[in-house]
């Protein structure tokens, strides 16, 4: 297993990349910004009330990208998503799938997130993700920076309402794949305790976007649904699609049955769903899609190979392969196959015998560290590094969004100084 190759110390600064360790003067308008944000989920208190009690939500800075890193990564994601029609990987994937994953209902996933480090080598993916957070803030947030470089040329935002409303017609199409006509009448937002999520203040927004297209949109707990007479509902009212932010990704908990039943029978759009995190977002895929031999043994194409290549070389964690992974863990990334969020992540350089055993107890895929890149921020004015990956939002291969987070540690965490998503400009 090959580390990639950092950034050459002699090698000429790309124009992104002498931004991002220059530019300090791309800078959030935060006043902008909360007014933005009231303005757009009907609430004079709403800054007051969810954002700057989230200090570290929003970074200052943006992130800058050289125009041919994002068509990189868009191609990856095309590959990605063309690879997982084929009958084969599909019948790989599922294998290991829990039963609700199987059959598939038609939803493509709403909003996936596909997340890449940067280095030398251009491009990596290191994780996708199926309940890929962060959407509908980072869409305001592009449209609140002020710009004072004269390096700026390109537009600092997507055009107003552009994200918004493909996200309208996104929840309209995975409507119509499983039903085939008609639209939804009320949505849900679900999670558990979604009052208590830190990206709360987004459902509040996603609410206000159907709202305002007509759509009679909920933020619900999943605790809470109820299904009976082939009725998913919510204190007694009809519930015909659910935007699923729920992190128990086969609704597995006692608390899910009702969502689950639903979800089985195809009483309701769930989007995105049990099938989608199988065939797209289980971290047991990337094993196989970073391995050159079963994609040729598949028959993926020379072109879709080459996409994938960007993807760190994976393996599953097993007794058979532990003692080769201790040797090289130093240029290893340990995850849990079930993990999310950053949770229960290793670096190998830090592990202890302690956590190994755990590890090697099975659940873990072993991932080649690809090291972050890096941001300068001013805390305090005092010029400091902050590691940075990105992340595109996307429907069904094609990308509605891209972000960045800032953060310090092995993982975001929305808890560093000067950290935060921050909005992407292309250079």
């Amino acid at each position: 297993m090959n580390t990639p190759s950092p950034i050459p110390a002699d090698r000429p600064l790309a124009a992104s990349d002498r931004l991002n360790q220059t530019c300090f003067c791309v800078t959030l308008d935060r006043a902008a910004l909360c007014e933005a944000l009231e303005r757009e989920a009907g609430d004079p208190a709403f800054c007051e009330t969810f954002i700057r009690p989230r200090a570290h939500l929003f970074s200052n800075v943006p992130v800058f990208l050289s125009a041919s890193a994002v068509t990189e990564m868009q191609g990856l994601v095309g590959a990605l998503e063309a690879t997982a029609r084929l009958a084969a990987y599909q019948d790989a994937v599922l294998s290991w799938a829990p039963d609700i994953a199987r059959r598939d209902h038609g939803p493509a996933g709403a909003l996936m997130g596909y997340d890449f480090h940067l280095g030398g080598d251009g491009p990596r993916l290191i994780e996708v993700n199926t309940n890929a957070g962060g959407a509908f803030l980072n869409a305001l947030l592009a449209r609140a920076q002020h710009a004072c470089c004269a390096e700026m040329e390109f537009p600092l935002a997507p055009p107003a309402r552009a994200f918004e409303d493909a996200v309208s017609r996104m929840f309209e199409d995975e409507w119509r794949r499983q039903r085939g006509g008609g639209a939804a009448r009320r949505i849900a937002i679900v999670d558990d305790s979604p009052e208590e999520q830190y990206l709360y203040p987004e459902f509040v927004l996603a609410r206000r976007v159907l709202a305002e297209r007509g759509v009679d949109a909920v933020i619900a707990d999943a605790g809470r649904l109820r299904y009976d007479a082939s009725r998913l509902s919510i204190d007694g009212e009809t519930i015909d699609l659910v935007y699923n932010r729920l992190t128990d990704f086969a609704f597995d908990r006692p608390e899910h049955a009702a969502l689950r039943e639903a979800y089985r029978d195809g009483a309701v759009v769930v989007t995105p769903n049990p099938h989608n995190h199988a065939l797209l977002a289980d971290k047991r895929n990337l094993s196989l899609l970073s391995d050159p031999a079963t994609l040729e043994a598949w028959g993926v194409e020379p072109g879709v190979r080459a996409y994938l290549s960007a993807i760190p070389r994976t393996v599953l964690v097993t007794s058979d392969q532990a003692d080769a992974l201790w040797k090289a863990r130093k240029n290893l990334f340990f995850k849990p196959t079930g993990g999310h969020g950053g949770k229960a992540v290793y670096r190998g350089d830090k592990l202890t015998k302690g956590v190994w055993a755990e590890i090697t107890r099975g659940g873990y895929v072993a991932q080649v560290l690809v090291r972050p890149s890096e941001r300068m921020i001013r805390v305090d004015e005092t010029p400091e590094a902050r590691k940075m990956d990105v992340r595109l939002y996307t429907y069904d291969g094609r990308v509605l969004l891209v972000a960045a987070r800032l953060y310090q540690g092995q993982t975001t965490n929305f808890r560093t100084p000067g950290g935060g998503f921050a909005p992407v400009f292309v250079v």
